[in-house]
């Protein structure tokens, strides 16, 4: 059997909607010495796996794991408000290495303090994707980032 090894870099990176653009306030400071937008840049981040051997050649399904930090939530790939902006993965794609789909949990209903029914569709804790893909015989450099909203 032909073998592609994978080795994976995935990173996080927060999205910012169009209403949060013109805020010029500074960054608010939190217990620690960081700000508000340190903890933000480090609210994801990718857990596993760092490198996987597939079949080359056939569909292979490899399960990307990420971890929200505790107390934090981003928006689910659907969320149920068109102004809210939805977590995706952004794949640079390598010849002979093919990314054909990837598969997003459904959310978890959460609803803020200040409006309690209105429900958002988020995620918490971890986060898993199904990441369909295909590669041909070799070492292969999968280099991915999510994108979020939090």
């Amino acid at each position: 059997m032909r073998l592609a090894v994978i080795l994976l870099l995935a990173t996080a990176a927060v999205g910012v909607s169009a209403a949060q653009s013109p805020i010029k306030d500074p960054a608010l400071p939190i217990p620690g010495g960081q700000s508000s937008r340190d903890n933000m840049q480090t609210a994801v981040e990718f857990v596993s796996p760092v490198q996987i051997t597939v079949a080359a050649d056939h569909p292979a399904l490899v399960d990307l794991h990420f971890r929200i930090a505790s107390g934090l939530h981003i928006n689910s790939h659907d969320p149920r408000e068109k102004t809210l902006i939805p977590t995706r993965l952004a794949v640079v794609e390598e010849r002979g290495f093919h990314v054909t789909a990837v598969d997003f949990p459904p959310g978890t209903d959460y609803a803020l303090a200040f409006a309690p029914k209105e429900k958002l569709s988020v995620y918490t804790g971890e986060l898993v994707l199904h990441t369909h893909l295909t590669a041909q015989p070799g070492e292969h450099l999968l280099q991915a980032t999510l994108h979020y909203q939090a």
